[in-house]
């Protein structure tokens, strides 16, 4: 009882609007004190959270993405991928959303691809006619790629607390990551006929792509260098997010020559402020899981799922709509670190391959980064384009289709995420 308590208050503290922090940590603290436990349990907990190898790659990850707008490389990115398909129906919108499949090979977070993208894609598609409120839907719903496209931040925490295998999960992000991009550029196309938006006059010729291309490649290169290099055990998964630094600032010294030491410095200083909000959440997480598992509660939500159905995709249609709902209110860090735990287990046992159901949570809680009231994508592109979020929700509506489709397709073709791990790594 006393661990439903914890949750209860947990939940009641975040209605009221307290920082996610204070919501999870006030209730954890009042169970020690409420137990006569010492609070060094709290030192404890946190510190052994914390000391976990693959945690490093999210600070290193978020570094990247800050590098990449410190040296210029996201123009670089976008001008290719205007060049590339501007000419399909919908024009921009097609370019927006084929340049946040590219820049998602690199960052690996959906924030940090409408802060690396997100202004350069309104700015011109404001300039080509398209209503702003459209143009900050597209780069909205597109930044979804980001989290489950290699690298990923949000699998990397998953297989963190979960204990599934990172390479894998981020190995079957692949082919989810592609569909999603066909059903966005699908929607894309058929809006932008509707409403006569403009395209391309004419397809590139060979010399333009090559012109455009050209500076592109060591950015281009980044995601199969990384996947690679993984798969020949050059480097681990984690390992891999400092490969990427390494190489980032490289090709911006020797190629772009854009990076100034100030831009360095910035981008570092963002990485930090960005890190300490991060892992901070997954520090009070972690006690708050503690005591989850002290009361029993995974194990008492394991039996009372499992008494409903043994069969798997009916379990799986149940955390859909469990998650629906928690991406709503929580962002997806913190629903990782709280809700996963408690799922995993009686999901494997019911024969769920973890791979599949890492994948499963993650996109579900990236459709909460555009869905209110938690929605913290909607809030950034909003400020970004300086429109109201509720005109970019509106514009939103036709996007949730492809999003939730890709979502049902990976719940029940669990072939989609788990089909090229098992190809590429041998048993």
């Amino acid at each position: 009882m006393a661990g439903y308590l914890v949750i209860a208050s947990f939940v009641g503290l975040f209605v009221l609007g307290f920082p996610v922090v204070l919501a999870i940590g006030i209730p954890s603290v009042a169970y020690l004190l409420w137990n006569d436990l010492p609070l060094m349990m709290i030192a404890q907990r946190t510190v052994y959270a914390m000391d976990s190898f693959p945690l490093v790659a999210v600070p290193v990850f978020l570094f990247v993405g800050s590098l990449m707008n410190a040296s210029g490389i996201s123009a670089y990115i976008y001008r290719f991928a205007d060049t590339a398909v501007s000419r399909l129906p919908g024009g921009l919108a097609q370019v927006n959303i084929f340049g946040s499949l590219v820049f998602s090979g690199i960052s690996g977070s959906a924030l940090a691809d409408i802060g690396g993208l997100g202004r350069i894609e309104i700015d011109a598609m404001r300039s080509k006619g398209f209503s702003v409120p459209f143009a900050s839907a597209v780069t909205c719903s597109s930044a979804i790629i980001g989290p489950i496209f290699p690298p990923s931040i949000p699998l990397i925490i998953y297989g963190t607390v979960t204990g599934a295998s990172v390479l894998q999960l981020l190995l079957g992000g692949i082919l989810p990551g592609l569909l999603c991009t066909g059903a966005l550029m699908a929607t894309a196309a058929w809006l932008a006929h509707r409403r006569g938006y403009p395209r391309a006059e004419r397809w590139p010729t060979r010399g333009e792509v090559v012109r455009d291309m050209l500076p592109a490649i060591p950015a281009l290169l980044a995601p199969l260098i990384l996947i690679v290099g993984m798969l020949a055990g050059y480097f681990t998964p984690t390992e891999i997010a400092s490969v990427t630094v390494v190489y980032t600032i490289a090709i911006s010294a020797l190629f772009y020559r854009q990076l100034t030491v100030r831009g360095l410095l910035a981008a570092a200083f963002e990485t930090v402020k960005a890190t300490a909000g991060i892992l901070l959440i997954v520090a009070v997480a972690a006690l708050f899981g503690w005591i989850l598992s002290v009361e029993q509660v995974p194990q008492q939500v394991a039996g009372a799922l499992l008494s409903v159905s043994t069969d798997p995709f009916v379990l799986l249609a149940i955390v859909n709509v469990l998650l629906v709902v928690v991406g709503m209110f929580l962002d997806s860090t913190t629903a990782i670190l709280v809700i996963a735990p408690i799922i995993a287990k009686p999901l494997v046992a019911a024969g769920v391959d973890p791979v599949h159901l890492g994948m499963v949570v993650v996109f579900n809680l990236m459709i909460g980064l555009v869905t209110p009231p938690m929605g913290l994508a909607l809030y950034l592109v909003s400020d970004i384009a300086k429109v109201s979020m509720r005109a970019v929700l509106r514009e939103m509506l036709p996007f949730y289709v492809p999003l939730v489709g890709t979502l049902l397709a990976i719940t029940y073709i669990p072939a989609l995420t788990v089909w090229l791990p098992r190809l590429m790594i041998a048993p």
